[in-house]
């Protein structure tokens, strides 16, 4: 029998799927790692247990304190149920371009949620900046002080991913994996698994979406971002310092029009409800592998449900708006079956 003694020690060790249609399709053995089966449901909760147990180890954060976070949401899901669990409060900062789900989530899992436009991170009011300030105003005030989790400067992040994700996969393939793919968001999951597996000989490979400036930065060094995205939690403009002291073998720039399609499929086809995210994840092993050739194993990350995302994503008027594809299962009534009554 296995128990483990709470949520924190069920984070990680999430198992590999093939996907098949992909894998079929290339030649090669694409695998996702299911980071939806985390108990926050997403790859952040491994983030959100390192940074928190480095803020207990370091004294930082005291029994019954508070966690301030800026974060699209995954994260702060992660932070607040995590934190719980350990009898910390959380507060998340969260710009209010994000999903209605993942906020209201958040307020499930017990967060004090303030919400603040959605503007650049140079932008003092950027939901980032604006969670430091509140934490070191919380830290003069709360009775058992504050901290700020500081997910995309702090190198807890990655190193979750050098411990936990990285090995975890090289152990769940025997060593037999060629290449891997993330997308980034603070950095900490391309850079982390790619740490741990570039000595050992794996490519390691950014799948980054428009709007994002860090596929520019590695390939002319310079940020520039071009285009939009409706995913969430990913895309960067700056070198946080979960990325510093790393860069990708390959690098490629994922439209929506690409990765969307890959959603939608999995989801009819192979039962797998995932997020955009996901979709610009394996889009990206996709590119890889064609790069690569037949015959190898490309490891790539499955970030969260889909259901986190159902009024956008899986919405197909907001997805007509945008000019994104809409598949035929998802629109309009085809798939709500008239009422029979049967004696």
């Amino acid at each position: 029998m296995t128990i483990r003694s709470s949520l924190s020690d069920a984070v990680g060790n999430t198992p590999l799927i093939r996907l098949n249609a992909v894998s079929e399709a290339t030649g090669c053995e694409i695998l996702g790692k299911a980071e939806f089966l985390n108990p926050g449901q997403s790859v952040k909760d491994r983030a959100a247990l390192f940074i928190i147990r480095d803020a207990i180890e370091s004294g930082r954060l005291q029994p019954g304190g508070t966690i301030v976070e800026g974060t699209a949401g995954n994260t702060g899901i992660g932070l607040a149920l995590v934190g719980a669990s350990m009898g910390f409060r959380t507060v998340i900062v969260i710009p209010e371009t994000q999903s209605q789900e993942k906020k209201d989530m958040l307020r499930v899992a017990g967060a004090e949620l303030v919400q603040v436009p959605a503007v650049p991170y140079k932008n003092p009011n950027n939901y980032v900046r604006y969670s430091e300030r509140l934490a070191e105003r919380l830290a003069q005030s709360e009775p058992n002080g504050a901290i700020w989790a500081n997910q995309f400067d702090n190198v807890a992040n990655r190193q979750a991913h050098i411990d936990g994700t990285g090995p975890e996969i090289w152990e769940q393939t025997g060593g037999r994996v060629d290449g891997f793919v993330s997308a980034v968001g603070t950095g900490g999951t391309l850079a982390g698994v790619g740490m741990a597996l570039q000595p050992k000989g794996v490519k390691i490979a950014l799948a980054d979406p428009e709007g994002s400036a860090i596929h520019s930065f590695y390939t002319t060094g310079e940020f520039r971002a071009e285009g939009s995205s409706i995913t969430e939690g990913i895309g960067q403009g700056r070198e946080t310092e979960n990325l510093k002291g790393f860069a990708p073998d390959h690098s490629y720039k994922i439209p929506d029009s690409e990765a969307l399609p890959i959603v939608f499929d999995l989801l009819e086809h192979e039962g797998l409800c995932l997020g955009g995210s996901s979709g610009i994840n394996i889009a990206g092993a996709v590119r890889l592998a064609r790069e690569m050739g037949p015959g190898h194993t490309i490891v790539t990350i499955l970030c969260d449900f889909g259901t986190r995302y159902q009024s956008k994503l899986y919405n197909p008027e907001f997805l007509r708006g945008k000019n994104l594809p809409v598949p035929s299962w998802l629109d309009g009534d085809a798939r709500i079956l008239p009422t029979v009554f049967i004696d």
